[in-house]
């Protein structure tokens, strides 16, 4: 009978049984050392477990965002009915919603600490360029990310906090009103917005995420480990120690440490959910996640034309310059006590954003209308958490939202009346929402003249709710106003 060899590994015994077998059909001993045999000058230490520590959470955020995305419907009528349904009825489901969110923080602090620790031991240096290059791009990932999830929930936060960001978006010169009608898929947010805020947060950017980090790992195996600060960046001379074992128990303990305080928060601090949105709502005072409240703080300060200069000049020139960092630096010195410029340089930002953070804060208590509108927030959000969940149609309102059209006119107003998104106000089949009145029955108090007249010439109450006049050809609006009036 044939024999089939025993597999050597270097260094121990010749290795035999399951462990053998599956080796040599998948060579897996030697993939583990080509992935584990790095070499670090100086020896293992705990700076470098950021890198580590940043694949563990964007592993666990894809890992939980897939069980979130089972339940959720990305549309402006379902998105916040779902949301609240695996908050306050799926099993673990507030658990698992809150390690999702409290994760988007924890992948933004560890991005931070991992380039700051990469910038204060010049690890850029050394052709090291597309090692930092693609770092920054993971970073602008990683708060694409952030910014495309908080949409999801639709809830009042999220809402008009990503309101706020796509405000300023339009402050870019010339390009600034195209770039916020991409992101709202229109003049309007609704479901066209919550479509492409989905699409981009589950299937853009974790694929770019992905892409990059592989490119990011490579340069890093190509370019080595740069070692401790007084380490030379392209020619060590510290003894090597292997990243197995001392290393990967290292990234381990911060693993660890990022499941217990995660799981701590997400069991003793539960992240809430508001009610639902209702763009009509004008009291509301927006704030966008932490991350984001530095340049909610910088934008208050540039109207008019000097927008210019702080929204696009200067933040143009701080980043161009962090992105450019490894072919301005050029010179082998990395202690960070023989490079005042680069660390002056690296105070003046952070103290900056903090700055601005604070101030935020400090403004918002300061003026006793705003501290006491967003304590009313706050208060709203913890009344419609302790509400047990409801379903959100009833069987009428089913029954109307799926209503058969025999008329072709009326078939072509469903296509005009979500084209416009009149259904993220007045929900599917016209429903209504928190936002906006049922439209079911109206065919039977208004007439198709009134009709034509309201949708040209809305009343005061109907533009202070949030209704613009309706802009369409003479074809689509008959086919909205025959649509409308066969709901009923």
């Amino acid at each position: 009978m044939h024999k089939e060899p025993q597999t050597t590994i270097e260094g121990s015994a010749p290795a035999s049984g399951i462990r053998a077998w599956i080796d040599r059909r998948t060579g897996i001993d030697a993939l583990l050392r080509g992935a584990l045999d790095e070499p670090i000058p100086g020896g293992a230490r705990f700076a470098y477990i950021f890198g580590s520590g940043l694949l563990f959470l964007f592993i666990s955020q894809v890992i939980t965002g897939v069980f979130l995305a089972l339940y959720y419907v990305p549309s402006a009528d379902h998105a916040h009915t779902t949301v609240a349904y695996i908050t306050k009825a799926v099993t673990a489901g507030s658990f698992l919603r809150s390690l999702h969110a409290y994760g988007a923080s924890a992948m933004v602090v560890v991005m931070l600490m991992h380039l700051s620790q990469t910038y204060f031991y010049g690890a850029y240096k050394g052709h090291r360029e597309l090692l930092w290059l693609s770092g920054c791009v993971l970073f602008s990932l990683i708060l694409g990310m952030a910014f495309t999830g908080y949409l999801l929930p639709w809830d009042q936060r999220a809402y008009f906090a990503t309101a706020v960001g796509a405000n300023a978006a339009s402050e870019v010169p010339s390009v600034g009103e195209t770039i916020k009608r991409l992101m709202r898929g229109g003049n309007e947010m609704g479901t066209l917005t919550i479509s492409r805020f989905f699409v981009a947060h589950v299937f853009l950017i974790p694929t770019c995420i992905f892409a990059i980090v592989a490119a990011h790992i490579f340069f890093f195996r190509k370019a080595g480990a740069a070692g401790p600060v007084d380490e030379h960046p392209t020619a060590p001379v510290q003894t090597a120690e292997m990243f197995y074992p001392r290393q990967v128990l290292m990234d381990l303990s911060l693993t660890t440490l990022l499941i217990a305080a995660l799981a701590f928060l997400s069991v003793l601090y539960p992240v809430n959910l508001g009610p639902p949105a209702n763009p009509a709502d004008t009291q509301y005072i927006p704030r966008p996640e932490w991350y984001y409240l530095p340049i909610f703080q910088w934008l208050k300060y540039w109207h008019g034309s000097l927008s210019v200069v702080g929204v696009l000049v200067i933040p143009g020139i701080v980043i161009a310059a962090i992105i450019a960092l490894p072919f301005l630096d050029r010179s082998v010195e990395r202690r960070p006590w023989k490079r005042p410029t680069a660390m002056t340089a690296y105070a003046v930002v952070a103290l900056s954003l903090i700055g601005l953070g604070m101030r935020s804060h400090y403004s918002d208590r300061a003026d006793a209308g705003v501290a006491q509108q967003l304590v009313k927030q706050d208060e709203e959000e913890e009344t419609y958490m302790s509400k047990p969940f409801e379903p959100e149609l009833s069987s009428a309102s089913l029954a109307a939202s799926n209503v058969s059209l025999g008329d072709p006119v009326a078939a072509k107003g469903k296509i005009v009346f979500e084209g416009q998104t009149c259904n993220a106000c007045h929900g599917d089949g016209g429903v209504g929402t928190a936002a906006a009145p049922a439209l079911t029955g109206v065919g039977k108090k208004l007439s198709v003249e009134q009709m034509q007249h309201l949708l040209s010439h809305p009343t005061d109450k109907m533009t202070s709710g949030g209704m613009p006049a309706v802009d369409l050809s003479s074809s689509d609006l008959t086919s909205l106003i025959a649509y409308v009036r066969s709901l009923q």
